[in-house]
């Protein structure tokens, strides 16, 4: 259901940008990330003809939205910083800080996610695995673990390693970036240290690299230095870690999924979180799943892979809504 309103909305944003017309359309596209910028794109390409009671129904609720938006504050940077402080205490507020603002100072970052990943790896090819990693750490997860994977074998483990050691990033260090890169990123002696890089971002990408890589990569850090390779792995969460989720935390994964996305997902799963699932559906909803998972035919590892890390996406979408918990994977113990 949630998958069909999010589909309804970026519709509806669709509708609303073709009865724009082309130029107020493009200051809108200007503002967008490339991610929203290429769903938009998709939907009013596939939307050839719009009854035009829709197109109605679409303005006046856009009129009515409009009309309800006012200034609420006059800085909301200050605002922010305000209110995660006074929520989440000092450290925790800082970290999150520097996350929400830094793209303010930070914009030039913005032209490597309008890059495809091949592009983006030949651009990093023959720089030095301290530069890459400060570079793919600004990146969303994805995107950096298919640049990764445009790299050679030993250039990416070396990346990793640093990405997994890196411990912020100073301004002149991104000063010195942005000179390097020719614009591609930029930095100013206003900006605080990044909070970016370390274990978590690691195994973050890591979890989005497949399985033959990951142990790759794994291998070479183990070699490297065996503590550090343990504390990735101990901040990786995988397939079968869902496991660990509790029955009110996986019942609303289950209802973020697509039962084709499920049974694709489940091919490679062990007995124990297959079980885990049907114990967590209705009994009708349990028994067509073992059926298609029966009749099923056999299919690549690949694409079992590939529905495996989009429900991981939204395990942790869930995780920063509140709506699920990972036992182990925060800084604090459950009791």
């Amino acid at each position: 259901m949630a998958g069909a309103l999010d589909d309804k909305g970026i519709e509806d944003a669709a509708i609303l940008l073709m009865s724009l017309g082309e130029e107020e359309a493009a200051e809108v596209f200007k503002l967008l990330a490339p991610k929203e910028v290429q769903r938009l794109g998709e939907t009013i390409a596939r939307l050839k003809t719009v009854p035009r009671g829709r197109v109605e129904q679409v303005i006046e609720k856009f009129d009515s939205a409009a009309q309800m938006d006012s200034m609420l504050v006059n800085d909301t940077d200050e605002y922010v910083k305000s209110v995660l402080r006074k929520a989440l205490g000092e450290d925790k507020a800082n970290l999150l800080i520097d996350r929400i603002l830094q793209g303010s100072d930070t914009t030039g970052i913005e032209s490597l996610k309008w890059m495809d990943a091949q592009s983006v790896a030949e651009l990093l090819r023959n720089e030095h695995p301290q530069i890459v990693a400060a570079i793919l750490v600004h990146l969303e997860f994805d995107q950096a673990a298919e640049v990764l994977k445009q790299l050679g074998e030993r250039h990416r483990n070396e990346v990793m390693v640093r990405i997994a050691t890196l411990d912020g990033i100073q301004p002149s260090a991104l000063k010195d970036l942005n000179e390097v890169m020719s614009k591609v990123l930029a930095g100013g002696d206003r900006m605080k240290k990044s909070n970016l890089g370390g274990i978590k971002t690691a195994a973050e990408i890591l979890n989005m690299l497949g399985t033959a890589v990951e142990t790759s990569v794994l291998d070479f850090v183990r070699e490297a230095d065996g503590e550090l390779a343990q504390k990735i792995m101990d901040n990786m969460f995988t397939f079968d870690d869902l496991e660990k989720i509790d029955d009110k935390g996986f019942q609303s994964l289950l209802k973020e999924v697509q039962t084709d996305q499920l049974v694709l997902a489940l091919k490679a799963a062990s007995p124990e979180l297959r079980e885990k699932v049907f114990r967590n559906m209705s009994s009708r909803a349990a028994e067509s799943l073992r059926e298609d998972l029966e009749s099923r035919g056999p299919v690549r590892l690949s694409e079992v892979e590939a529905e495996q890390k989009e429900m991981l996406k939204i395990v942790r979408r869930l995780v920063d809504e509140g709506q699920i918990v990972l036992a182990g994977g925060g800084d604090e113990q459950l009791v």
